[in-house]
């Protein structure tokens, strides 16, 4: 009998969870080996990094369908919907494609999971799918980011024609460091011999680390600040327009329908990947323009509703945090503003609520529906200690804390000392927590694609 979507949901969600790493690249060679390795069946544009790998990866893809290029596209984590992780030509599978993908890698799966020390994780299952569904569409280039680190992710079972770095900074130190250093070694595995690099810019400690596995590999450096960048930049209406010197030429006036200065240095990024990747002279001006018009990154300084404004943005980690609060500052003239948080226990909540304590009138605490989530009470207790009492809410419950906090944007100047209607309300913290935020407020059926 044919599984259905929520089968084959329920199927992935029951094997090891990302979270949990057993440094191997074994059981995902061992299932593409199986399927014929489809990993290596188009060239692939991997992304790794910090933070910007999504928004980034996105951006790649837009511009190269802009080329008429068809494309494969593999994300992670989904903001509402595992399907969001697997796009050919900028859609997400359909349901139907989804579970045709599942099927294919399932039969293999048993194999390996018999003939492993390990079962096959809920991650590994979904790169195998990526991979088999580009091969079978086919695809003429592949768009990966990797879930976590590098070298031992499973999507670098796939060799890299062009490896990009976005910023690297502390994140899930637990598994890969404590420090940029130590976490740029494993990121830098995406570098392969026969790859060319395009690296964001970075710390010394972290461009030496790329620096020298780049010359390891004999891979050719592109650099931002050196060999490409933003030239010039201005916040517009739903957005931004700006100029990017890039590794080929010079392309002006190119309007980005996302807000935010780190959005025009992924989109300075993305445009170099895609020169590096076609090799071409100067890509033709009125295309990179088509491709980044048409850009979307949900979750990524979106704003779903207005009156009060609400934005949603998916920074889980204080580089992230940092950079959102800064364009908010920039682009935005909130005030109040109102902060509803959930975060991830493994994450570093105390400083993510030092980044905000600046910017943010009254924070509101609160977690999402996994296990994972940090619970509002503790994460309340935490940000008392930095907002004080008086700034701080705590609701356990999301929808609750959405509700909240637009009566709080929407209060009068008696109460934060502001005009009735100026409020905004940042929603943050965790993926999961705006993506739950994101299905409250805009409904399941709304495509984050």
């Amino acid at each position: 009998m044919r599984p259905t979507y929520p089968d084959v949901e329920l199927a992935l969600l029951s094997r090891w969870p990302e979270t949990r790493l057993e440094p191997s690249l074994d059981r995902i060679r061992a299932i593409c080996e199986l399927m014929g390795d489809p990993q290596d069946a188009q060239p692939l544009v991997h992304l790794t990094g910090t933070n910007g790998k999504t928004s980034t990866s996105r951006m790649i893809d837009a511009l190269l369908r802009a080329l008429d290029l068809r494309t494969g596209r593999f994300t992670s984590p989904h903001l509402q919907r595992i399907n969001e992780r697997i796009c050919i030509d900028g859609e997400p599978l359909s349901d139907e494609l989804f579970v045709d993908a599942y099927a294919d890698v399932a039969v293999y799966a048993d194999l390996v999971d018999q003939s492993q020390p390990h079962p096959l994780s809920f991650f590994e299952m979904l790169v195998a799918m990526g991979y088999a569904a580009f091969a079978d569409a086919p695809v003429d280039v592949a768009v990966v980011e990797v879930g976590m680190g590098g070298a031992w992710d499973a999507t670098s079972v796939a060799d890299a024609d062009v490896a990009v770095i976005t910023p690297i900074d502390v994140d899930h130190a637990s598994y890969l460091g404590d420090t940029p250093a130590d976490i740029a070694v494993e990121k830098s595995g995406i570098i392969k011999r026969g790859s060319r690099t395009v690296l964001a810019s970075q710390s010394e400690e972290v461009l030496e680390v790329m620096l020298t596995r780049a010359a390891e590999m004999g891979s050719p450096v592109v650099l931002e600040g050196v060999d490409f960048r933003v030239e010039s930049r201005t916040p517009a209406v739903g957005g931004q327009m700006f100029t990017i010197q890039g590794v080929k030429g010079r392309y002006e006036d190119i309007l980005l329908p996302l807000h935010g200065a780190f959005q025009a240095r992924n989109a300075a990024l993305a445009l170099a990947a895609v020169e590096v990747f076609t090799g071409d002279a100067e890509l033709d001006p009125e295309l990179v323009r088509a491709g980044f018009g048409a850009v979307t990154s949900p979750g990524r300084l979106e704003v779903v509703r207005r009156s009060p404004t609400i934005v949603l943005d998916a920074a889980h980690n204080p580089h992230g945090v940092r950079a959102m609060v800064e364009s908010i500052g920039e682009e935005f003239t909130f005030n109040p503003l109102i902060g509803v948080v959930g975060v991830m226990a493994d994450k570093d909540a105390e400083e993510i609520l030092r980044e905000l304590e600046t910017s943010v009138a009254h924070l509101i605490c609160t977690q999402n529906s996994t296990e994972r989530s940090l619970p509002a009470a503790d994460l309340g207790e935490l940000a008392t200690g930095i907002f004080g009492s008086e700034r701080v809410t705590v609701v356990p419950r999301l929808d609750d804390a959405l509700e909240r906090a637009i009566a709080f944007a929407d209060a009068s100047g008696d109460e934060f000392g502001d005009a009735i209607g100026s409020g905004g309300v940042i929603v943050t913290g965790s993926v999961v927590t705006v993506g739950e935020a994101r299905t409250l407020l805009r409904g399941a059926g709304e495509e984050s694609q």
